[in-house]
């Protein structure tokens, strides 16, 4: 073993001193010649015989040094860095397949790199926390299809109080704070977290301390509320200063005690959030008042919940552990006997999965979608290895005669094939660099398109390069040399030997024209571009119609602006007066047409509802609260009836406006205006005043559903938070003069809350359709690269072979062909390949788009307008790659062409 180790350590160390070594054999073999030469001499031999006895004993002297080098050296890398530097200089010397090879296999490792940084950052990155993989995230299965991942406190609170189950268990919900800064209130992303949050994830603090079971009581520690702020926050509050520990902050006009910064690596439990905040949970009727999801108990399911499994334990043994305390802790939750008995029903217990990587909703959203992605990324991939692949197939077929030729002179067979193969992992590795560099910017754009998704909350990934990414890539460097490189080497060094040293390059030679393989390799690269087009078609057809189904309201020009009143002083009708002064105030703002108030943004993600009569049967209806002249600013048609006015309060008596599904499900064949209505919980009767429309509500994929709206007067909440609707001008569509009246307005009339936040309808719309957005974004992406893809490889091939015809092409015009006659011929060669390309494809795709049925809206996934205008976008990709080389090779003079050959 030892002796190994040495000869393995003299073969590495001489790989840094050859010239030494060389000059270390020449001296010892002339040392044993002039050894030789000498017992010979003292023989009395001839010099003459000197001579050849030398030669008859040593042989050539170079031989030895090879057969010596042998000895020391890798032979096996040697000829790998030579076979690299020749590789390099053949590359070198064609810079025109140089290039197209390097941008082909550039724009496939870039496209899947930037892809699969986007999985691994929301799919695959661990928690940056120590032991992540012992983490667990607790879910409830309730009999439903999915199971229910926001816990109540009761239940919560159980499972926390329980040492015997988990080594920690904490629980923490993301949450905007309102923190008074030196301009007036902000709006900071947060997260109230539990006792036992940071001393779970086994993060220090990078100043100061983290939050304690202690912490987490009502009303917090003995010295107050505390906080720990992140690292970000530090640096853009307090200027990094170390007196910000012990400092105060404000948030929901409650002074809280900053007592621990943390480091920026340090994102919590949530890889796509990153809070600047962390409050104690106890602290929620505070931070979300006039809400208090504590003391709502069993009716406020809204915590994440997550556990440090003690070292050892697998989640086989959690999942047992927790289906023997489902059932008890279910009783101490409640004494409410419906809700024990409902939950029962569904065979209520918890259960654990793996928490390594957190929890995000994000992660259910997009799971699918990144993952159709991924294949088609595979599929750009796997064309450009194609391509390639015939490149470099019509290139070695150029070089049979001098490979024949080194063949002849002793080469292996095997000894080729393994530099045509290291060629090919030069040109891969350079292309996978190349890509690697393109694919930060890929992945930067995806996640961007990501950060306001279809959850209704923004998200932030990293996509920073770690060794799975760098794997990854080496993965694809060493697939694409073996996919671009094997098949052209085999079929560069096999045939007739004489064959290829006679005719070489011969373009006209029969064994070529009989070879299959570089037509099925183009017409496979023509059908694999065919079924990405076709399925970025559908994709993007069914985005549009999605936005052509129309809402109900048109979101052209609406400005929606969010108006956070939760913390200040007024309610009740002096805050009605506050909004009322604040609508009249935007109404008469330049550019503007109308204004009005709203409290559920349609399509916002957000839902209210409630179960209401007219004396038969009940039914669901969504609800939102609405102010003066909603209907008209938001262009519902109004049908039956009046819209609600500010004389509208509740001593005027309970009003409310049905949408036509409601009006028809609860007053069938009659008019609804002036009948009254119950709400079954509340038990308070409304009188409709108006009938409208229907406008889609949460889900602009299905129909509206029946809705009822009342006036915002009316709303029984104390502090209600509205958000104003105004319509913009066409004309004067500009968003800088509203927004910056709004935060005007807002300063004068409510100068304690945020400045409002502002976005336009058009804008919610995009992030209701989040997912059918990425997806046809990234499909039309996809396409494009395919037909970039597609055309470079079918050019670079075409060209290729229509160059090596040069000689024939001159004699035929030599022997009267015209210019149009060699065009045809040349382009009807190529049509023929892609016209069998794209009914291979189209047979495929067919089938393949089946995977999508499920992404689509009111398209089939067999539509023939799409499959033909697939179709008719790769026949010219595929006519202007054959039409190019074939004038080319018209513009051939025949006596030049005759006198080359």
């Amino acid at each position: 073993m030892i002796s190994e180790l040495n000869n393995l350590f003299r073969r590495t160390t001489s790989l840094f001193r050859k010239r030494s070594k060389d000059r270390e054999i020449a001296e010892e073999l002339e040392f044993h010649q002039h050894l030789l030469r000498e017992k010979l001499v003292r023989q009395g031999v001839p010099q003459s015989q000197v001579d050849a006895a030398m030669r008859r004993t040593f042989g050539n002297p170079n031989r030895w040094r090879e057969r010596l080098r042998e000895l020391w050296q890798f032979r096996a890398l040697e000829n790998f860095f030579r076979d690299l530097a020749f590789s390099f200089r053949l590359l070198r010397k064609s810079p025109g397949f140089t290039s197209i090879a390097l941008i082909t296999l550039a724009v496939g490792v870039g496209a899947n790199t930037g892809v699969f940084s986007l999985i691994n950052g929301l799919l695959l990155r661990p928690l940056p926390v120590p032991n992540a993989q012992q983490l667990a995230v607790l879910r409830m299965d309730e009999g439903g299809p999915q199971p229910n991942y926001s816990f109540i406190t009761p239940f919560f609170r159980s499972l926390e109080s329980r040492h015997d189950l988990f080594t920690n268990v904490f629980a923490y919900n993301s949450d905007l704070l309102q923190v008074k800064g030196t301009s007036g209130n902000e709006n900071i992303p947060g997260v109230l977290v539990s006792g036992q949050y940071f001393e779970a994830l086994q993060t220090s603090p990078l100043l100061g301390r983290y939050l304690t079971p202690a912490d987490d009581q009502h009303g917090g520690s003995s010295s107050g509320f505390a906080v720990v702020i992140s690292e970000s926050f530090w640096d853009r509050w307090f200027h990094r200063s170390s007196e910000a520990i012990g400092s105060k902050l404000v948030i929901a006009n409650v002074p809280f005690t900053v007592v621990g910064v943390m480091p920026h690596s340090f994102i919590g439990a949530d890889p796509t959030q990153r809070p600047e905040i962390y409050a104690p949970l106890s602290a929620d009727p505070i931070i979300d008042a006039p809400r208090n999801h504590i003391d709502a108990g069993i009716h406020a399911w809204w915590l994440t919940v997550v556990a440090r499994m003690p070292s050892g334990m697998t989640l086989d043994q959690a999942n047992a552990a927790l289906l023997t305390v489902s059932n008890p802790i279910l009783h101490e939750a409640s004494s409410d006997p419906e809700f024990i008995t409902d939950e029962e029903k569904g065979h209520f217990h918890f259960s654990a999965e793996s928490g390594s990587r957190g929890f995000t909703e994000a992660r259910s959203a997009f799971r699918k979608p990144l993952i159709t992605m991924f294949c088609m990324c595979a599929g750009i991939l796997l064309l450009a290895c194609l391509n390639l692949a015939s490149l470099l197939m019509a290139r070695s077929a150029a070089r049979e005669r001098e490979l024949a030729t080194r063949l002849a002179l002793g080469a292996s067979r095997r000894r080729l094939i393994h530099q045509l193969l290291v060629e090919s992992l030069l040109i891969a590795t350079l292309g996978t660099a190349l890509g690697m560099l393109a694919a930060p910017l890929v992945s930067r754009s995806l996640a961007a398109m990501l950060a306001t998704s279809s959850i209704g909350q923004r998200v932030e990934l990293d996509t920073s390069i770690d060794i799975r990414v760098l794997l990854f890539a080496a993965a694809i460097a060493v697939t694409a040399s073996i996919l671009i490189g094997l098949v052209p080497a085999l079929q560069a060094t096999g045939g007739d030997l004489n064959e290829h040293i006679k005719e070489g390059q011969h373009p006209t030679k029969a064994h070529e024209r009989r070879r299959p393989l570089p037509r099925i390799l183009m017409a496979s690269q023509v059908a694999l571009a065919l079924i990405l087009v076709t399925g970025a078609a559908l994709l993007a057809t069914s985005l549009i119609r999605l936005y052509q189904s129309g809402a109900g309201f048109d979101p052209r020009g609406v400005v929606n602006i969010a108006f956070d009143m939760d913390k200040q002083q007024l309610d009740g009708d002096r805050i009605m007066q506050v909004y009322q002064q604040i609508g009249d105030q935007l109404r008469h703002q330049p550019g503007v047409k109308s204004a009005s108030f709203q409290f559920i943004v349609p399509l916002s993600h957000r839902g209210w509802n409630g179960e209401f009569t007219a004396g038969a049967e009940p039914h669901m209806l969504f609800l939102n609260s609405v102010g003066p002249d909603y209907f008209s600013t938001m262009r519902i048609p109004l049908l039956l009836g009046r819209e609600s006015q500010w004389t509208d309060t509740k001593a005027s008596g309970l009003k409310i406006v049905l949408n036509q599904s409601a009006a028809l499900q609860l007053f069938p064949g009659r008019n609804a205006i002036g009948h009254q209505v119950s709400n079954t919980f509340t038990r308070n009767s409304y009188q409709v005043i108006a009938v409208v429309a229907d406008a889609k509500y949460r889900d602009i994929r299905k129909p509206a559903p029946p809705a009822a709206y009342v006036p915002m007067q009316q709303d029984e909440r104390e502090k209600p938070s509205f958000s104003a609707v105004v319509r913009l001008d066409p004309a004067n569509a500009s968003l800088v003069p509203i927004a910056s009246a709004a935060r005007t307005i807002a300063a004068r009339f409510a100068p304690t809350i945020p400045a409002p936040n502002i976005t336009t309808l058009s804008e919610v719309m995009d992030s209701a359709l989040g997912t059918e957005r990425v997806m046809a974004v990234l499909s039309i992406f996809f396409a494009a690269c395919a037909l970039l893809v597609t055309a470079i490889g079918l050019y670079g091939t075409l060209a290729y072979a229509t160059a090596r015809r040069t000689s024939e092409i001159g004699i035929r015009m030599a022997l009267g062909a015209q210019r149009a006659g060699v065009v045809a011929l040349i382009f009807s060669e190529n049509a023929t390949v892609a016209i069998a390309g794209c009914a291979a494809g189209l047979a495929v795709a067919a089938v393949a788009s089946r995977a999508l049925a499920s992404f689509l809206y009111e398209t089939s996934p067999r539509d023939p307008w799409i499959f033909l205008s697939s179709v008719a976008a790769l026949s010219l990709i595929a006519s202007a790659a054959s039409l190019l080389p074939a004038l080319r090779a018209a513009r051939i003079e025949p006596i030049t062409a005759i006198r080359c050959e």
